[in-house]
C-alpha cells in the first residue's frame, strides 16, 4: 500500500508580503513530487519529534500560464500573531528544513466545461483560486476573478494574477472601499455561472447568502474554508477513551491528529470539517462543545451528542468519546 506521507525538504522561501511567505517544498530523495490538480491541498506534518503540528495548505503551482510543470510544490503561509502553526513555520522553515507531507488531496475540485466560472478569493484564500485561474486559462474556458483583501500591499500574487487574467481580474481593497456588494457581483454573472470561493468564513457565508437572496441554486456556489480547526484562543484539554486511556490534546493539535499519534484507529477524509466521516459520539464533557464543522446544522450541534474530531474542540478540560 502506498504511504500517504512523503519525506520532504524546504527548497526555498520567499517573502511575498509582511505576513505571507512562499515556500517551495521538494522531495527529500530529489525525485519530482506528484502532480496536483487545481484546488488540491497537502498536509504538512512538522514540529520535531511526534510532528506536533499538522496543517493544510493549498498547492499553487507555476506562477504563469503555460509554464512547465514544476518538480516541487509551492505553498504560501500567512503568519497569524497568535497562531502556533503558522508562527512556527515562519520562524523555523529554512532551506534544508525536513518535514513530512501528504500526497495531494482534492476536496475542492474544479469542474470542466462550465459556461462561466467566477473565482472569489479572500486574503490567503487566493492560493487555490490562483491555481484554478491558471487551469481555466490553460483550458481556454470563460472565467473571472474577484480578489478581496484589506489593501493590495497585503495581497499575495496580485501582479502574477493580473498578468494572467488581465481585465478578468477585479481587486477589491476593503480598507479603502469597504466590503463588496456580493449580491451585485453574482447578479452581474452570466446565466448558469458557477462560483468558487475560498477565504474567511464570513466571506463564504456572505456569498452563499447573496446567492440565496437572488435565487441561485446552492450547488452553484462551491467553497473551501481555511483553518477551521485552529484559533488563537484554543486551549489544551484531555480526551478519555472507553478503555480508560487519556490522550492529551495540545492547543495547536486537533483531536484527530492526537488520537492518530497515540495509535487510536479513526476514520477521516477531508480533515476540514466538510465531509463528516470523522464524526464521533460524545459520552461526556466538562465544558461546552465548540463545533467547527460545516456538515451539521445548528440544531444538530445543539444536541451535543456528536462532534467532528478533525476540527471541533471543547472549552473545558475533559472530553469523553465513544472510541
Amino acid at each position: 500500500m502506498q504511504d500517504k506521507y512523503l519525506d520532504a525538504v524546504i527548497l526555498a522561501r520567499r517573502t511575498l508580503t509582511k505576513r505571507i511567505t512562499e515556500f517551495l517544498i521538494a522531495a527529500a530523495d530529489g525525485q519530482p513530487l506528484p502532480m496536483a490538480e487545481a484546488g488540491s491541498h497537502i498536509e504538512l506534518r512538522f514540529g520535531g519529534a511526534g510532528d506536533r503540528f499538522l496543517r493544510h495548505y493549498s498547492l499553487i503551482g507555476p506562477l504563469a500560464a503555460g509554464a512547465p510543470r514544476e518538480a516541487f510544490w509551492r505553498v504560501a503561509v500567512r503568519r497569524e500573531d497568535r497562531a502556533r502553526g503558522s508562527a512556527f513555520i515562519h520562524r523555523t522553515f529554512q532551506p534544508g528544513t525536513r518535514l513530512r507531507v501528504s500526497r495531494p488531496i482534492n476536496a475542492f475540485r474544479l469542474s470542466r466545461r462550465q459556461p462561466h466560472t467566477l473565482l472569489v478569493a479572500g486574503g490567503i484564500g487566493i492560493t487555490p483560486i490562483f491555481a484554478m485561474a491558471r487551469s481555466l486559462l490553460t483550458r481556454q474556458e470563460a472565467f473571472s476573478v474577484l480578489y478581496v483583501g484589506v489593501e493590495q500591499a497585503q495581497m499575495a500574487y496580485v501582479g502574477e494574477l493580473a498578468a494572467m487574467c488581465g481585465p478578468g481580474l477585479a481587486v477589491f481593497e476593503t480598507g479603502r472601499q469597504g466590503m463588496p456588494d456580493l449580491k451585485a457581483v453574482l447578479s452581474a454573472q452570466p446565466a448558469d455561472a458557477t462560483a468558487y470561493v475560498c477565504g474567511p468564513s464570513g466571506m463564504i457565508d456572505g456569498l452563499i447568502g447573496a446567492g440565496a437572496a437572488i435565487g441561485w441554486a446552492p450547488e452553484r456556489i462551491r467553497f473551501e474554508v481555511f483553518n477551521a480547526a485552529h484559533r488563537p484562543e484554543d486551549q489544551a484539554f484531555e480526551v478519555r477513551l472507553k478503555d480508560g486511556r487519556a490522550i492529551p490534546i495540545g492547543a495547536g493539535t486537533t483531536i484527530l491528529d492526537a488520537l492518530e499519534g497515540a495509535g487510536v484507529e479513526t476514520y477521516a477524509d477531508c480533515r476540514r470539517g466538510e465531509c463528516g466521516l470523522c464524526t464521533t459520539a460524545v459520552l461526556g464533557c466538562d465544558g461546552a462543545l465548540d463545533h467547527r464543522d460545516r456538515v451539521y446544522s445548528a440544531q444538530d450541534h445543539a444536541r451535543n451528542r456528536q462532534m467532528t474530531i478533525c476540527c471541533s474542540r471543547i472549552t473545558g478540560r475533559l472530553l469523553e468519546l465513544d472510541l
